[in-house]
């Protein structure tokens, strides 16, 4: 969307032969309409109330919304089945959307790199996806304060051990992964 034209003047003094000129007007009002009409164009309509505070409330009211630890479930079962869902992502034999639901949009976008990356290269070797074999050992969990849980789980295979890191935040009343490391 562009900026509504300058308001312009026109000398109606002139003689008919004479060509009319537009003047810019020195008229406040003009300058104010051009000022809010970019700033409209930039932000969109303001939500209804007054100023910044309303666009504040109106951000506030539909964003995540904390939850604390004790009107969340037990994060166990959740860190183990995230760890056992993201190594399977990863040896391509679960589909990304299955735990779209238990993770934010950075962690999605993460994932997704990720798997595309893994999935060139077993095309490149021409090796088939096959599902891993694998343990979940016990998670160690901690909470560094309400509404947060960090824990890392140890996952080991006949080739190698890994190490999957998870940061739970309760998020609209139930448990997210705002980060997750494959190690």
């Amino acid at each position: 969307m562009t900026a509504a034209p300058a308001a312009v003047a026109y000398d109606t003094t002139t003689q008919p032969s004479e060509q009319l000129s537009p003047q810019p007007s020195t008229e406040p009002e003009a300058a104010e309409l051009n000022a809010n009409s970019a700033s409209l164009a930039k932000s969109g309509p303001p939500p209804r109330g007054r100023g910044s505070h309303a666009r504040i409330a109106h951000e506030e009211f539909f964003d995540y919304q904390r939850t604390s630890s004790a009107d969340l479930p037990d994060p166990q079962p959740l860190v183990e089945n995230l760890t056992r869902c993201v190594i399977e992502i990863l040896a391509g034999a679960r589909e990304l959307e299955q735990v779209a639901r238990w993770v934010t949009d950075d962690v999605y976008r993460t994932l997704l790199t990720r798997a595309s990356i893994s999935a060139r290269a077993r095309t490149a070797r021409g090796a088939p996806v096959v599902r891993p074999t694998f343990a979940v050992g016990t998670p160690l969990i901690t909470s560094p304060r309400d509404g947060i849980v960090e824990a890392v789980v140890i996952v080991t295979s006949r080739a190698r051990a890994r190490a999957v890191a998870i940061r739970l935040e309760g998020l609209d009343r139930r448990w997210r992964a705002s980060a997750i490391s494959v190690l």
